[in-house]
């Protein structure tokens, strides 16, 4: 399997990784391992649900956009996204991009899911790295050479969500952030346009 198709099949789950240069969080230790651990379990078991129920597409995509805004810091995730652009923007007009860029995510890779059918990812333990938590896992796509996936988890939020994911020593979702960060230069800045394209786009 081609690495960017075996980093696909992973993207839903980490659209958290977009968060590249995030605030400063609270102390990994008011979080603890268990709980981190047990926080990627439900947010890894909920994807897998969903990707062997055999639903409709519309019907999956709506369902991962789910997992996404139940698991992921969103807020994070977006203003990252945006780097600069994100700085003094209104409510409203940020509320618009969080969703799009949502349902962008949950198209592209919703789309590639069905081909994964009968994988898994077996989630592992839990280390403190500076003010956040990893959780190991590692994942096991139809009998191809398993990759290690890490998991960067706080509670700055006040629940466990993650906001970051490594597959085989990459950011996976880095490439989104720059992908948009392309999207909006060819909108020449215009965030109204940005939100159009990702409504259509994935």
């Amino acid at each position: 399997m081609p690495i960017e198709t075996r980093r696909g099949f992973l993207g839903l789950m980490a659209t958290g990784a977009l968060a590249v240069g995030l605030p400063a969080m609270p102390a990994w230790a008011a979080l603890s391992a268990a709980s981190a651990t047990a926080a990627i379990q439900r947010a890894v078991d909920e994807v897998f649900a969903i990707i062997n129920a055999g639903s409709p597409p519309a019907e999956m995509y709506r369902r991962f956009e789910g997992v996404f805004t139940r698991h992921a810091d969103v807020d994070a995730i977006a203003r990252s996204a945006l780097g600069p652009a994100a700085r003094g923007l209104d409510p409203a007009t940020f509320g618009r991009f969080k969703q799009a860029m949502t349902g962008y995510i949950a198209r592209k890779y919703g789309k590639r899911f069905r081909e994964f059918i009968g994988s898994k990812i077996e989630v592992g333990g839990a280390k403190p790295v500076k003010s956040f938590w990893s959780v190991s896992s590692t994942a096991y796509l139809n009998g191809r050479s398993p990759m290690q996936v890490d998991w960067h988890i706080s509670d700055k939020t006040g629940q466990p969500r993650f906001f970051n994911l490594i597959i085989e020593g990459v950011n996976m979702l880095a490439s989104e952030r720059e992908e948009i960060g392309a999207m909006l230069a060819r909108r020449k800045g215009d965030l109204n346009g940005l939100i159009a394209d990702l409504q259509q786009a994935g």
